[in-house]
């Protein structure tokens, strides 16, 4: 897989179904500031919650609008290799470039079983289509090691990109030191895109990012100045985008009548709260997951508008392209009414 910024692209979602019409403007936003790829029906755009003729259109529909434009990921992992084998045959006959395999979650094999029962088989089917690993413990409990990364590019060559979300640098060393300086590894968190791709002993090629849904000229911009050796600017532009990143995962601390309680509302809750308060096609999250706390919809809003007022720059060029006004957008509560539970 080549460097560069892909977005994980979020699935909207109009009247509790597919918004096809919505992610087509999606995609097409992407493409008009100059994104490398696009990966469809990631944990960003709720593979869990959708069904398998919802994954296979939305890859169908994304790997169409990107064919000959950008790079076309599938998300077509599990925990469940037979069913990882008919999604990944499914993407490729869309004509997806490459297919995205998250560790298998909950039956939480060991990396031995991830590498040999799991990646080995999907990518020795599909020769021909990339399979991208996605190590992302904090999800999933399992994990593929660096040893076992470093195994499988050795035996298999389609398997030559990793996604990292570990969070863990030393992880990430020790992938680059056991697969060497040919193996790409793609930042699975946005916030820390600049530090893996300065650092000298991780030498990342670049993200899939969330943020990108949102601002991806920015995004782009900042992975193509940190390629380039222009650190000082891209360490500016990551510090500007910093407040936007904080939104994969919004903490808050809550009070009930039994105390307080740390409540998260993780990924794609925030980004997609925040789309809908933009006037981007969303939609909100399928249940189980809901809407943000008060206290949630609070620092959404504080960040995108501290970002706005600092760097106007970096939200514009969605207001642009669909034809809404951000300032408005960001301070006229009927723009985020039903957004956020009245109470705990």
């Amino acid at each position: 897989m080549k460097s560069g910024c892909y977005t994980a692209i979020v699935t909207p979602f109009l009247d509790g179904a597919v918004d096809s019409d919505g992610l087509e403007r999606l995609v097409e936003f992407q493409m008009a500031h100059g994104i490398t790829g696009i990966l469809a029906v990631g944990t960003t755009g709720e593979s869990p919650t959708l069904s398998w003729n919802e994954h296979i259109g939305v890859i169908e529909k994304v790997a169409k609008k990107t064919k000959g434009k950008c790079v076309c990921i599938a998300g077509t992992g599990s925990n469940n290799t037979e069913e990882t084998l008919n999604g990944t045959r499914h993407a490729a006959e869309a004509g997806a470039d490459a297919v995205l395999l998250v560790d298998p979650y909950y039956n939480g094999p060991s990396s031995l079983e991830i590498r040999r029962e799991y990646v080995a088989p999907v990518a020795r089917s599909f020769p021909d289509i990339e399979v991208i690993p996605y190590v992302i413990p904090g999800r999933t409990g399992a994990q593929l090691f660096p040893e076992d990364l470093a195994i499988l590019f050795g035996e298999l060559k389609n398997v030559n990109t990793v996604k990292e979300a570990t969070g863990n640098l030393d992880n990430m060393k020790r992938t680059r030191e056991c697969c060497g300086p040919d193996y790409q590894i793609l930042s699975g968190d946005d916030g820390l895109t600049f530090q893996m791709m300065t650092d000298p002993d991780i030498k990342a090629g670049g993200v899939i990012s969330v943020l990108s849904n949102i601002a991806p000229a920015s995004v782009v911009r900042m992975v193509s100045l940190a390629s380039k050796g222009d650190w000082a600017e891209a360490e500016k532009l990551a510090g500007a985008l910093d407040p936007l990143f904080n939104l994969v995962t919004v903490s808050t601390t809550e009070e009930t009548p039994f105390g307080s309680v740390v409540c998260r509302a993780r990924n794609p809750m925030g980004i997609k709260t925040l789309m809908t308060i933009l006037g981007l096609p969303s939609g909100g999250c399928r249940m189980p997951l809901g809407k943000m706390s008060k206290k949630g919809l609070d620092k959404v809003l504080s960040a995108a508008r501290k970002v706005h007022a600092a760097n106007p720059e970096i939200l514009t060029p969605a207001g642009e392209h669909f034809g809404v006004n951000i300032s408005e957008r960001l301070e006229n509560p009927e723009n985020w009414k039903g957004l956020a539970y009245e109470s705990y």
